[in-house]
């Protein structure tokens, strides 16, 4: 086989294996995401990234105004149900990007992150923000998931 079929059949393979990968979205709050035009979840292949989640009710209207901490619970909430669809835990997550507008209010509560990861910590970044989607959000949390076959 010349380098060039080497090549060849290479680039075929690697073709078929894009190819081969299923993409699955899943969307928590349809009508909600319908509206703001996202997509809480996509899973391609055994990677999963998951759009950032706040403190909402089924109807997209923001809860526990105000209350960083709570509002922080409702998210991881929301997150591990979107884990569980796909069979996941919080185990598997690989990347967590936090977004908050009150930095120093969030490193008071960031302990409590110790009862979401129990065995290692993601990598990921903490962000302070001027400003969310809605004026009521403290904080919105972002994930990114690997999970073997």
């Amino acid at each position: 086989m010349t380098n060039s079929d080497k090549t060849k059949a290479s680039a075929d393979k690697e073709k078929s294996s894009i190819q081969a990968e299923k993409i699955e979205y899943f969307s928590l709050r349809p009508e909600v995401e319908k509206l703001y035009g996202y997509t809480h979840a996509v899973k391609i292949g055994n990677d999963i990234k998951i759009s950032g989640a706040v403190s909402m009710d089924d109807a997209g209207t923001p809860t526990a105004k105000g209350d960083l901490l709570q509002q922080m619970k409702n998210c991881y909430s929301d997150l591990d149900k979107i884990l569980k669809h796909y069979g996941c835990t919080f185990d598997d997550v690989v990347v967590e990007n936090i977004f908050t507008t009150d930095m120093p209010e969030f490193l008071k509560h960031s302990g409590y992150r110790n009862s979401i990861y129990k065995k290692q910590f993601p990598t990921g970044s903490w962000l302070g923000v001027k400003e969310l989607a809605l004026p009521e959000f403290i904080i919105e949390i972002e994930l990114e998931v690997h999970k073997e076959n």
